[in-house]
C-alpha cells in the first residue's frame, strides 16, 4: 500500500500541481497588489484587538475573529511544524525551508481569498450556526453546474480530516510519548480518543474555547524553547541561513552514509510539507472562517491571512533553524556543528533529539509537550473541518456517526505505520487542494471586487462614523 500511495503522490505532487499551487498564489498576489505584504500589520491589529473603531453592532456569526483565528491555528499549528519540518529537512535538505517560505508568502494571498469567499457565500444550518467553505463558494459562486467540484472537495475534506488532521497527529504524539515517556502507543491512542470525544461532542463553542486557551500557551512554549536554542548558538544563525539559501538551488552532496539530495527533492518536500504545515490552498481556513462574527468578509480574510504568516514564517522557521544549527537534519553529521547522531530517528523524535542535545532533558520535554498540545489541538480543530464537509454531503442528521468515526480514527492512528500515515496525508492534501485552487482562480474577480469595496468604500465610512461617535 505504501508503494501505491507513493506513486499516487508522485503524480499528484508533480509539476502540474506545483504550477497550479505557485501560480494561484502568485496570480492572487498580483491581482490583490501584494495585499499580504501591505496590510499585514493591519491584519494583526484586527486579529488581536477589539476593533472598536470599525465594528458594526449588527455583525453576524458564531465566534469572534480571535476565536476563529485560534481555532484555525489549533488545526494548523500541529505536528507538521515539528515532525513535518524534520521530515522535509531529512528528505529535501536545508533548501526545503526556503521553499516553505515561498509557499507561505504566496499562500497568505491564497488563504486570504479562501476566507473572503467563505464569508461571502456562507449559509446557516438547521441549528442556527453558520457553515462556509469551498463547497459553498463553488456551488453558490460558480453555479449549480460546478456542484460536482463542490462535492469532490467535501468528500476529500471529510476523508482527509481522518488522516492529515487526525491519524497523522495521534501517530506523532504516540511516537514521541514512546520515545520520551516509554508509554505504549495503544495506551496513548485510548487516552487521545477519549479526550477527543469529550471535546468534539461539545460543538464549535467548546472547540473554539479550548483552542483559544491552548494555542497561545503551546506556541509560547515551543517558540520560546526554539529561541533559547538559537540564542545560545547565535554564531550559527548566519551559517544556517546560508545553508538554506545555498541548498535551495544546489544539490546536497553525498557524504558517509548520506545519499545526498537533488534540488527537485528540496522543492517537492518543501512545498508538500509547507502546505501540510500552513494549509494554504487546501481550503481548510475557509471551513472555519465562515463562522466568524464580523461585519465584512475582508476583515475575517485578513485575520485568516495572519495564520499562514505565524505558522510558516515563524513556527516552521524556528524548527528548521534548530535542526540545522544542531546538525540533526543530516544523518552523516551536521553541516555546521558536526554532531553525529542515529540515522534511525525521524519526524518528531528527530526534533526532540535536537532539542535534547541543546537543552538537555528540558529540551526533550519541551518538544514532547509541544507535540502533545500541538497534535491534540490539531485533532480537535480539524474535526470542525471534517464536520463541515460531512454536513455538506449528508446534512446534520448523521453528524454523530462522523464523530464516532473520527474518535475511532484518533485511536487507530496512534498504532499505524508512520510512513503509511504520512503518505496518506500527502495524498489527502493534494486531493483537497486541486478543486479549491480551481475555484479560487475562477472566482478571482469576486475576491478583487470585495477587497476594493472594503478599502475604498466601507472602511472609510466606518472610520468617519467612529470619529463622529467619539466626538459626540
Amino acid at each position: 500500500m505504501l508503494d501505491v500511495l507513493n506513486k499516487i503522490n508522485a503524480f499528484l505532487w508533480g509539476t502540474p500541481s506545483l504550477v497550479l499551487l505557485f501560480g494561484t498564489g502568485l496570480f492572487l498576489t498580483i491581482m490583490l497588489k501584494g495585499l499580504q505584504f501591505k496590510k499585514l500589520f493591519y491584519a494583526f491589529k484586527l486579529a488581536f484587538t477589539k476593533e472598536s473603531n470599525t465594528d458594526s453592532s449588527d455583525s453576524e456569526g458564531d465566534i469572534s475573529n480571535f476565536k476563529t483565528l485560534m481555532t484555525a491555528l489549533s488545526a494548523t499549528i500541529g505536528n507538521g511544524n515539528i515532525a513535518g519540518v524534520a521530515t522535509a529537512l531529512t528528505i529535501g535538505g536545508p533548501g526545503a525551508i526556503f521553499w516553505m517560505w515561498i509557499v507561505g508568502l504566496l499562500g497568505m494571498a491564497t488563504k486570504y481569498a479562501e476566507a473572503l469567499l467563505a464569508m461571502k457565500y456562507r449559509v446557516k444550518n438547521k441549528n442556527g450556526e453558520y457553515s462556509g467553505g469551498p463547497m459553498y463558494y463553488v456551488e453558490k459562486g460558480l453555479g449549480s453546474k460546478w456542484k460536482w467540484l463542490a462535492v469532490a472537495f467535501a468528500l476529500f475534506g471529510a476523508f482527509a480530516a481522518l488522516g492529515i488532521g487526525n491519524s497523522v497527529q495521534s501517530n506523532t504524539i504516540a511516537d514521541v510519548m514512546t520515545t520520551s515517556f516509554s508509554i505504549n502507543n495503544w495506551m496513548t491512542g485510548i487516552v487521545l480518543a477519549v479526550l477527543t470525544a469529550l471535546i468534539i461532542f461539545g460543538g464549535i463553542q467548546r472547540i473554539s474555547t479550548v483552542a483559544s486557551f491552548f494555542v497561545p500557551i503551546m506556541a509560547f512554549l515551543y517558540i520560546g524553547g526554539s529561541l533559547l536554542i538559537i540564542g545560545l548558538n547565535y554564531d550559527m544563525i548566519i551559517p544556517a541561513f546560508k545553508l538554506i539559501f545555498h541548498y535551495a538551488f544546489n544539490p546536497v552532496s553525498a557524504a558517509g552514509g548520506f545519499a545526498g539530495i537533488v534540488i527537485s527533492e528540496a522543492i517537492r518536500s518543501g512545498v508538500s510539507r509547507g502546505i501540510f504545515s500552513n494549509e494554504a490552498g487546501l481550503g481548510t481556513a475557509a471551513l472555519i472562517a465562515g463562522n466568524a462574527k464580523t461585519d465584512h468578509p475582508v476583515k475575517q480574510a485578513l485575520v485568516a491571512m495572519t495564520g499562514t504568516f505565524i505558522v510558516t514564517l515563524i513556527v516552521c522557521t524556528m524548527t528548521g533553524l534548530v535542526l540545522i544549527i544542531t546538525g540533526f537534519w543530516d544523518p552523516s553529521g551536521g553541516a555546521i556543528s558536526g554532531i553525529q547522531h542515529s540515522a534511525n530517528l525521524d519526524g518528531g523524535a528527530l526534533t526532540s533529539a535536537a532539542f535534547g542535545h541543546a537543552l538537555g532533558v528540558a529540551g526533550e520535554y519541551i518538544v514532547a509537550f509541544s507535540v502533545i498540545f500541538f497534535g491534540f489541538s490539531t485533532i480537535v480543530g480539524w474535526y470542525m473541518y471534517g464536520e463541515k464537509c460531512f454536513e455538506y454531503l449528508t446534512g446534520y442528521r448523521y453528524i454523530v456517526s462522523y464523530r464516532l468515526i473520527y474518535v475511532a480514527a484518533t485511536g487507530m492512528g496512534a498504532v499505524a505505520n508512520l510512513e503509511l500515515v504520512w503518505a496518506f496525508a500527502d495524498m489527502s492534501n493534494a486531493l483537497m487542494m486541486i478543486p479549491n485552487l480551481i475555484a479560487l482562480l475562477l472566482l478571482y474577480k469576486v475576491i478583487v471586487k470585495e477587497t476594493n469595496h472594503y478599502f475604498n468604500d466601507y472602511l472609510p465610512l466606518q472610520m468617519k462614523a467612529y470619529s463622529k461617535r467619539k466626538a459626540s
